[in-house]
């Protein structure tokens, strides 16, 4: 039943449905305003696409319409239509041929301004969740009964031996195991592989003084919620913790001490063949579908700087930092500016080392509290909780805004973000700090989605860089490593018994270079970024981070990574993609992009 608390709106929908329904692009195209775009989560196009403007759009539902057979969209009777500022905004649901889903639209001048369509559910592969869930004790009497653990048992010991599975998933990182959840539900066999010794050691691993600088409201995986007393920051080992408890209780197919050694795609078979070392044994695995959840974050960049072959001292990329204790004393030098560094230096400040951070290009910084009131507490907080907004709902208005036009939406918040913290930004840039808010001011998120670095959420190092207990070198770039000092291009000598490189990570394409082949990750190209043109985000213009969560060009391989929201959110899509395909449901692909190299 459609909404008529605002007819005009009911209306247009209405439009869009008839025309949907008729698969006439031409009539779809009309509905849409000349500035405009229909953001697709595979639902119409099986792929993470947004088309831009009437001629995209025509063509998108020219070719996909006939074999997507759209059945309904209305606006959705249990959500309230809102209107501001001359922008009418709706909820919908929607039918296709293979599955349902939910949208959203906002209407400006009386046509289509932004729509967003999701699948969420195949038609006859539905999640066995509410009124579907299994019964799990077996009523009745059957001498051959086997219980829920001998089932479990049976089932880990055949596959990857006696029986293949559909899908490969090498890193158990919260990528891997939020993935492994939706496959799990969906049906689809699957083994997640990890090098390390138990779940959650990709967190417990790091330096002492991780913890997510993302709030809880943020980072739930799916399907298990955090208990609403769990901490709003959580430290890094109870994060692992977490991981570990989740794999158990949704029961993944979890191979730790698991390193995969080499991948080949079989072009006749469809079929990959990968060679894993589990626990000292080789074995060989068929899986149809391959996908890569080594993070975003997992790729370690060490820059190559003349004279590390002579320093006396430690090196450390930030990921192989165990942390501050015993550095008491000693000299560090840290290169980096950002989470990682910020994050290293106050720990190691606190253990009493004599810590400098070498800053060769500026950083954005937030404070934490700021970020939460004025970014994310109208949609991740206690507060948007107690407003009817759950992390689902939220994800999905998230997902509603185009990247094209989102930098739009983020640059009044950090506007008021520096009027409100001035005088901390000043003191920062008195201390010699190099600041930035993104190339055109929009802040974090902006920068996270085109580049994934670039910025530290101040939880308390900025102050000791204010007042100089962490020492500061900005505007410098590395000259040589002596064997005793890090030398800066103006001559500046840093004594240091250890050097830290928080520089970053790599593409995630990496992985599939030395897994597989340096042929096949060319044929891929980049992992990450919109092709904005701004710094570490060159063109072409992309419109969805490239690569990620969707078809790539190398059949059936996938890349999955980011932090926990988009693990969370874009799983969904991921899994629902993989589903169809072990299904036999035809999956026809509109925007696969071909591959970027720049970064």
């Amino acid at each position: 039943m459609l909404d008529t608390t605002h007819p005009h709106l009911a209306a247009l929908v209405a439009d869009l449905e008839r025309a949907l329904i008729a698969q006439d692009a031409d009539a779809v195209a009309a509905l849409f305003a000349t500035d405009s775009y229909w953001r697709d989560l595979a639902a119409f196009t099986w792929n993470l696409n947004t088309c831009e403007g009437a001629a995209q759009i025509r063509a998108m539902a020219a070719a996909q319409l006939p074999q997507i057979a759209p059945k309904a969209l209305t606006l959705d009777p249990a959500e309230t239509v809102t209107e501001a500022d001359g922008v009418a905004e709706g909820w919908l649901v929607l039918e296709t041929a293979a599955g349902r889903g939910v949208g959203h639209i906002r209407m400006k001048d009386g046509r289509i301004w932004t729509l967003l369509t999701t699948l969420h559910e195949l038609k006859g592969h539905e999640e066995p969740r509410k009124l579907r869930r299994p019964m799990g004790a077996e009523h009745g009497h059957d001498p051959n009964r086997k219980t829920w653990k001998e089932k479990q048992e049976e089932e880990a010991r055949r596959l990857g031996y006696e029986d293949q599975p559909y899908v490969l998933v090498i890193g158990g990182g919260q990528g891997g195991i939020a993935l492994g959840a939706r496959l799990r539900q969906l049906g689809v066999p699957t083994i997640i592989v990890d090098k390390h010794e138990r779940p959650g050691d990709q967190w417990r691993k790091r330096y002492k003084s991780l913890c997510l600088h993302d709030p809880v409201w943020y980072d739930h995986l799916p399907y298990i919620p955090f208990p609403d007393n769990w901490p709003v920051f959580a430290p890094k080992d109870k994060v692992g913790d977490w991981l570990e408890m989740y794999t158990k209780v949704m029961e993944l197919n979890y191979w730790s001490s698991t390193t995969a050694k080499s991948a080949q795609y079989d072009e006749a078979k469809g079929e990959w063949t990968v060679i894993v070392d589990r626990n000292g044994e080789e074995v060989t695995l068929h899986p149809k579908q391959l996908v890569l959840a080594t993070g975003m974050s997992g790729k370690a960049n060490v820059p190559v700087i003349p004279g590390q072959d002579v320093f006396q001292g430690e090196q450390q990329h930030s990921s192989q930092h165990p942390g501050p204790d015993a550095y008491k004393g000693k000299k560090v030098v840290v290169i980096g500016a950002n989470n990682s560094a910020h994050d290293i230096c106050a720990a190691l400040w606190e253990q009493g080392a004599d810590v400098t951070m070498v800053q060769r290009s500026s950083t954005h910084i937030v404070k934490s509290d700021s970020l939460m009131e004025v970014c994310l507490g109208g949609l991740y907080s206690e507060q948007a909780v107690a407003n009817g907004i759950t992390h689902d709902k939220a994800d999905m208005i998230f997902a509603s805004v185009p990247y094209k036009i989102m930098a739009g939406f983020h640059v009044p918040q950090y506007d008021e973000i520096r009027r409100r913290d001035a005088g901390f930004y000043a003191a920062l840039e008195k201390a010699g700090f190099l600041l930035d808010f993104g190339d055109d001011d929009s802040g974090l998120f902006m920068k996270y989605l085109r580049r994934g670095s670039g910025y530290y959420i101040d939880v308390g190092a900025c102050d000791l860089v204010i007042d100089g207990s962490i020492k500061l070198q900005s505007g410098k770039g590395i000259s040589h490593l002596s064997e005793t000092a890090v030398v800066l291009d103006d001559g500046t000598e840093l004594p240091a018994d250890l050097v830290v490189y928080a520089t970053g990570y790599g593409s995630m394409n990496g992985w599939a270079a030395d897994l597989i082949s340096p042929e096949v990750a060319d044929k891929v190209g980049k992992c990450w970024g919109l092709g904005s043109d701004t710094t570490k985000d060159p063109g072409p213009w992309e419109g969805e981070q490239r690569n990620m969560w969707k078809p790539t060009m190398q059949p059936g391989l996938w890349f999955h990574g980011g932090n926990l929201h988009q693990s969370r959110h874009y799983s969904r899509y991921l899994a629902l993609q993989l589903k169809a395909r072990q299904a036999g449901i035809e999956t026809q692909v509109w925007g696969l992009h071909p591959p970027h190299h720049l970064s």
